[in-house]
């Protein structure tokens, strides 16, 4: 593959940034990668991992020269970088980032931005329960989504540069506004993450009457609960904080269909219940078609993962 930046600066070395790190070696995409992180231990790890070309201690040294910035913090925290690193970005160079939220990101950083340098915010549809620099692999974004909100405005041939880049990571890239982003991540994300953390939360509080039944005899779908509330609470308390309307909005009416069903069942209404999951069950249908998932069993999770570079 052609190289598309000359530098690139990671800010933030965990999951995401470690994947990139991984994804652009792996496909020649990067002249030279740069990280840095807010805590020694994280940038110990990346320089013994070789991760980056060169690693530095702080985020205006790491940003200096490079033509892409691409931020890797959490959504709370990107004001204060975004501050931070201003007076240090070259001309024309590229900031982008890869929080889960959108209006919130782009009314934290875009004040910081100056002029002759190209804001992109963006969101990969991709990640783990883990997190931390070790966690990172070439193929996360393979064949899954990366979401760009350009401003209004936004140069195009820098818009399309940084698609090329994700392109070459693997990623499918398609761009929308900031608002319905947040909305549509609301309901497949940071909705989804919430009942998975409550749930687990109920059985937290059950385990103690139980006496540690309910981790012993745990089903698959129970198991895919703390799987997702496995994920890194700084950065889900941050999601929930900043995307509070539209998160708030699809809890209500996950509410009003929770009635439904409580309802169904109180009633005995099986007619009801089939109707109502034979529908749901079209979205799983839909989503393997798509290519977002595998339909071998336990979701494919017990199948060997492919090593980075195949």
């Amino acid at each position: 593959m052609t190289v598309l930046y000359n530098r690139v600066a990671l800010i933030g070395l965990g999951l995401i940034a470690s994947s990139m790190a991984h994804a652009m070696r792996w496909k020649g995409l990067a002249g030279e990668i740069v990280g840095t992180a807010r805590s020694p231990e994280t940038r110990a790890v990346a320089q013994e991992l070789g991760l980056c070309d060169r690693v530095c201690a702080t985020a205006a040294e790491a940003v200096a020269g490079a033509d892409l910035v691409v931020l890797c913090v959490p959504v709370g925290a990107m004001a204060t970088i975004a501050a931070e690193i201003a007076p240090h970005l070259a001309q024309g160079a590229t900031l982008t980032d890869v929080g889960s939220v959108k209006q919130a990101v782009i009314e934290a950083v875009a004040p910081h931005v100056p002029d002759g340098v190209h804001f992109v915010p963006g969101h990969p549809l991709a990640g783990t329960e883990h997190s931390g620099p070790r966690s990172g692999f070439a193929t996360l974004f393979v064949n899954r989504w990366w979401l760009l909100t350009p401003l209004p405005g936004a140069d195009p041939a820098v818009t399309q540069r940084l698609r090329g880049l994700l392109e070459g990571m693997g990623a499918h890239v398609d761009e929308m506004e900031p608002a319905h982003h947040d909305l549509v991540l609301a309901v497949t994300s940071h909705t989804p993450h919430l009942i998975a953390y409550t749930m687990v939360g109920v059985a937290d509080h059950l385990r103690r009457v139980t006496k540690s039944e309910i981790i012993k005899y745990s089903a698959a779908g129970f198991r895919d609960f703390t799987r997702i509330a496995a994920s890194d609470p700084t950065m889900w308390r941050d999601v929930f904080l900043t995307n509070r309307e539209a998160t708030l909005d699809i809890l209500g009416r996950f509410t009003e269909e929770l009635f439904v069903l409580q309802r169904a069942i109180r009633m005995g209404d099986g007619a009801q219940l089939f109707e109502y999951f034979t529908r749901t069950r079209a979205i799983r249908r839909g989503i393997i078609e798509a290519g977002q998932d595998t339909a071998a069993a336990d979701f494919g999770r017990g199948a060997p993962a492919p090593e980075a570079g195949e």
